[in-house]
C-alpha cells in the first residue's frame, strides 16, 4: 500500500456567545495535518516534467522535427505588374534641410552673385500700401535670386508643420542657396476663412522669403528708416480718402506716378 497523506482542509467555525445584550462571533481556524494538496500536486508535476526532459535528445529541432499543422500562404500582390518599393540609398538621399545646416558661413558667395544680391534696388520696383508700409513685390525677389543664382540653383525647404491658428498661418522655411543653408525664417499670413487656408499658406511661404533674402541683402533698403522717409517724400503722396461704405474719411499713402486710390477707398 502506498503512502496515504491525512489532509484536513482549513475551515472556520464561528461560534456565538452572549454576554448580556452583547453577542460576539469567534472563529476558530484548524490546523492542518499532514501535507497539503499544494504540496503533492507540484512534486508530482516536478517529476513528470524531469522525466520528459530526460526522453528529449540533445539534436531535436522543433522547427524541422515538428510540422507546422498551418499551411504556408503565399502573399501575391493584387497588381502583377507593380514592382517592388525600394528605398533611397542613404548617400541619395541628399541633406536633410528640415534639420541641417549644411554650408552655413562656410565661404562667401563669388563677387558676381554678390555685386547681383546688393545691387541698389530700382525706385520704380517699390510699392507702397494704403498705410504708409513700403515693399517689394515678392516676384522681384525671386527675379533677383534667378539672376544671382540661376533657376534651379535656389530652393526654400520647411522646416517644420504648418502651423494653422484661429486667423493666422505660420510655417519656419529654409533658403538654400547652391546647396548651401543660407537663413532660416518663420513666415505668417493671416486668413479671415477656413476656405482661404491654401491661399494662406502659399503667402506664408513668399513671407519667409522675403524675410530668408535680409540675410542676403536683397532690397536692404526697404529695412532702413532713413531711405523709408526720403523714398516717401520723393516718390509718394499722402492724400484723403474716403472709404465708400463706411464713409469714414482718413489720409492715405500712394505713389505720386499711381492713379487715383481704388476701391473701397475714393479721393
Amino acid at each position: 500500500m502506498g503512502t496515504r497523506a491525512i489532509i484536513r482542509l482549513n475551515t472556520s467555525i464561528p461560534r456565538v456567545t452572549s454576554l448580556g445584550s452583547t453577542r460576539r462571533i469567534h472563529t476558530c481556524r484548524a490546523k492542518p495535518l499532514g501535507l497539503s494538496v499544494g504540496s503533492i500536486t507540484a512534486a508530482r508535476f516536478g517529476n513528470i516534467q524531469r522525466r520528459a526532459a530526460s526522453n528529449i535528445p540533445e539534436d531535436f529541432d522543433l522547427d524541422q522535427d515538428i510540422p507546422s499543422s498551418q499551411p504556408k500562404v503565399e502573399v501575391v500582390s493584387a497588381n502583377p505588374y507593380q514592382e517592388p518599393l525600394s528605398l533611397p540609398d542613404a548617400k541619395d538621399a541628399g541633406t536633410d534641410w528640415s534639420r541641417s545646416f549644411h554650408g552655413l558661413s562656410a565661404s562667401p558667395f563669388p563677387k558676381e552673385v554678390t555685386d547681383t544680391l546688393l545691387a541698389p534696388i530700382d525706385p520704380m520696383d517699390i510699392e507702397i500700401k494704403p498705410d504708409g508700409l513700403v515693399y517689394l513685390p515678392e516676384i522681384k525677389y525671386r527675379r533677383i535670386l534667378n539672376k544671382a543664382f540661376g533657376p534651379g540653383g535656389w530652393g526654400l525647404a520647411p522646416r517644420g508643420e504648418t502651423n494653422v491658428s484661429a486667423k493666422v498661418v505660420s510655417r519656419e522655411y529654409a533658403l538654400v542657396c547652391l546647396g548651401r543653408l543660407v537663413a532660416i525664417a518663420r513666415g505668417e499670413q493671416d486668413y479671415f476663412d477656413p476656405s482661404g487656408i491654401a491661399t494662406a499658406t502659399e503667402s506664408c511661404k513668399s513671407n519667409a522669403l522675403l524675410r530668408c533674402c535680409k540675410d542676403l541683402g536683397v532690397a536692404s533698403e526697404l529695412w532702413d528708416p532713413r531711405f523709408i522717409r526720403e523714398f516717401k517724400a520723393k516718390h509718394c503722396i499722402e492724400v484723403f480718402a474716403e472709404h465708400v461704405t463706411t464713409k469714414k474719411k482718413r489720409k492715405l499713402w500712394r505713389r505720386k506716378d499711381a492713379g487715383k486710390l481704388d476701391y473701397p477707398y475714393k479721393e
